[in-house]
């Protein structure tokens, strides 16, 4: 049987885990490399590539993806920070996908954030946008359309992504609009994750998995690979790593 891997990883921007003290925790790129490597996947996925800076600079070229450009030797790839904004909080962003085979027809799509004050340390600020990236490319002799995203953590701000629908609505009309074989990998931030999966079900897309955890912080399924007809899944697993607060999703896929 012919098939080729999937691999879905929030990096982090390289943050180790530290149980003791996570928000202090050191960055060791080498850590998600070795991480990204070590399954041997045909596409790659990746959220969280660079550390947000003060006032939302974006450092040319992103730093951390160029790094892994120079380890991942044999992969085509794409990256895209977000929309730069001066309330960028520290923490990770920017999307990349790897690919074994060549890239094209790269897409990028603002996700707009709706204006939801909240209080980080003592000051009132609103979230910024994030992003969908995504591109073809050829695998097993088959054209795929590759989607990849970050959704705002909207349970962090004491609401839900099923009141504020909007990025998820734009992601579906991705979906509903997929001609042919698709894969939509990303950090989703769902924390009650059925009410997405019923949602890209009807437009045809089914997760590879449920129910087990894919972070480290909270009991959440966060991290999703969906696909659509004529894909089928014949393995996956969720792989508990310390070089990231999120663990690895992995999927084999074959074409019906």
């Amino acid at each position: 049987m012919n098939t080729f891997r999937v691999l879905q990883f929030n990096m982090q921007f390289g943050q180790i885990w530290d149980q003791a003290d996570p928000d202090h925790a050191p960055i060791r790129l080498e850590s998600a490399v070795e991480e990204i490597r070590r399954h041997e996947a045909d596409l790659v996925l990746l959220q969280e590539v660079e550390h947000a800076l003060p006032g939302g600079e974006q450092i040319q070229p992103p730093p951390h993806y160029t790094r892994l450009r120079a380890e991942l030797s044999g992969y085509d790839s794409w990256f895209s920070y977000p929309k730069a904004d001066p309330r960028e909080l520290p923490f990770g962003l920017g999307l990349a996908i790897f690919s074994r085979t060549p890239l094209r027809d790269s897409l990028r799509l603002d996700l707009p954030s709706p204006l939801i004050e909240f209080d980080f340390f003592g000051k009132k600020t609103t979230p910024t946008d994030r992003l969908l990236i995504g591109a073809k490319t050829t695998v097993l002799g088959r054209e795929i359309q590759l989607l990849n995203t970050h959704l705002l953590a909207f349970f962090m701000l004491g609401t839900s992504s099923s009141r504020h629908l909007g990025q998820r609505n734009l992601i579906a009309d991705q979906l509903a609009a997929a001609t042919g074989p698709t894969l939509l990998t990303g950090d989703f931030n769902v924390s009650k994750h059925l009410t997405l999966i019923a949602q890209y079900a009807a437009k045809g897309f089914a997760t590879v998995q449920q129910s087990e955890i894919t972070w480290r912080r909270r009991p959440f399924v966060l991290d999703h690979i969906f696909y659509n007809a004529p894909l089928r899944p014949v393995a996956h697993r969720v792989v508990p790593t310390l070089s990231s607060d999120h663990h690895a999703l992995v999927a084999d896929f074959a074409f019906e």
